[in-house]
């Protein structure tokens, strides 16, 4: 079965950190670029992060940057997103999703169900 799932939420305190993957089911995740996006109750959904297949250089959307990092392992047929000095507007599910290119809008497969990421004191 073609399939991604995520991984690594839970609860962290402001200022924390947590690492979330994204594991590929029945195909090969460096076929494709990876991008992550989140989506919180009564907020848009935002791509936040995306890795190339052939270019790995990342991308980040400006709510993130400096603070996140994607990366991929292509022998574990996974792909990371290390989250650092989470905030109070981390909060959101995020998922993943294959991508031709990261500067495409929509993915080419499904988004995934998604963890949950809590930032709370």
């Amino acid at each position: 079965q073609v399939q991604l799932v995520e991984s690594g939420g839970g609860l962290v305190q402001p200022g924390g950190s947590l690492r979330l993957s994204c594991a590929g089911s029945g195909f090969s995740l460096a076929d494709y670029a990876i991008g992550w996006r989140r989506q919180a109750p009564g907020k848009e959904r935002e791509k936040i992060a995306c890795i190339g297949r052939r270019d790995p250089t990342p991308t980040y959307a400006g709510s993130v940057e400096g603070r996140f990092a994607i990366s991929r392992d292509n022998g574990a047929n996974t792909v990371y997103l290390q989250m650092n000095d989470l905030k109070p507007e981390d909060p959101a599910r995020y998922s993943c999703a294959t991508f031709l290119v990261c500067l495409d809008l929509a993915p080419i497969g499904p988004w995934g169900l998604g963890t949950q990421v809590t930032v709370s004191s």
